[in-house]
């Protein structure tokens, strides 16, 4: 059995490699059980098909939450083209599949770069923002369709990685709070045959990249003194007072 040590003065952030097929929440949880703390948080939510990097909030570093989830994200990933799906991801059931018309890379850039800069972005109803109360995904799986507000995102970088038909490979840098499975959509409709998100993972969330994060598991297997070096101090990742 581990030395627990005493986890009850332990605060700070823990960079950690979200696998796919969790969700975020899920990954709090099974940190809750193998630090024996409760006070454990998450900034920036990632879908259960993505991975990468997600930043635990431990102790009174749970208080900062809003200011990391506040920082501009990095993502590599695939839309896969001729295929529109209910969640705009592949975790969806298929809507309507289309015959891909032979894009050149210049066509494709050229797409990609009309969803840069400052924009509107509808949530997708398969989402977890709250309406009244009650997130959307809940009302999405009832067949509703609630009207939403959108909210304004900005795009700073929107590459061509390749393009292996029907797969795109991308790299963004986006502000908080887009949907990039909602880009890769939008991007199905503006080329005609549709798209939707098929992989994506989180490389930089702020100063953070995922070259420093954690595997849960190892995280898990890991004796507890050592697990408790690997939190960075919240005073160093938090601008110091003018």
């Amino acid at each position: 059995m581990r030395d627990r040590g005493n986890p009850d003065n332990w605060e700070g952030i823990l960079l950690l490699q979200k696998p796919v097929g969790l969700t975020s929440h899920d990954v709090v949880a099974r940190l809750r059980r193998c630090l024996g703390i409760r006070k454990i948080g998450h900034a920036g939510t990632l879908d259960p098909m993505a991975s990468g990097l997600l930043i635990i909030l431990v102790g009174r570093a749970t208080k900062a939450s809003a200011y990391f989830s506040s920082k501009d994200k990095v993502y590599e990933g695939i839309f896969r083209l001729g295929v529109t799906t209910e969640t705009q991801d592949s975790d969806g059931q298929v809507l309507e599949a289309k015959e891909i018309p032979k894009f050149s890379t210049e066509e494709l850039r050229a797409a990609l770069a009309v969803f840069g800069g400052d924009q509107y972005q509808l949530p997708p109803m398969y989402s977890a923002k709250k309406i009244h109360g009650k997130p959307l995904y809940k009302m999405a799986r009832k067949g509703l369709e609630i009207e939403r507000e959108p909210r304004f995102i900005h795009v700073y970088i929107f590459d061509l990685v390749s393009y292996d038909p029907p797969e795109l490979s991308f790299r963004l840098k986006c502000s908080k709070g887009t949907y990039v499975r909602t880009l890769a959509h939008d991007l199905g409709q503006h080329l005609g045959c549709g798209a939707h998100l098929s992989q994506l993972c989180r490389i930089q969330s702020g100063d953070f990249d995922l070259s420093a994060a954690w595997p849960l598991e190892e995280l898990e297997q890991m004796p507890f003194r050592e697990l408790n070096r690997c939190l960075i101090p919240l005073r160093e990742a938090l601008p110091l007072a003018p």
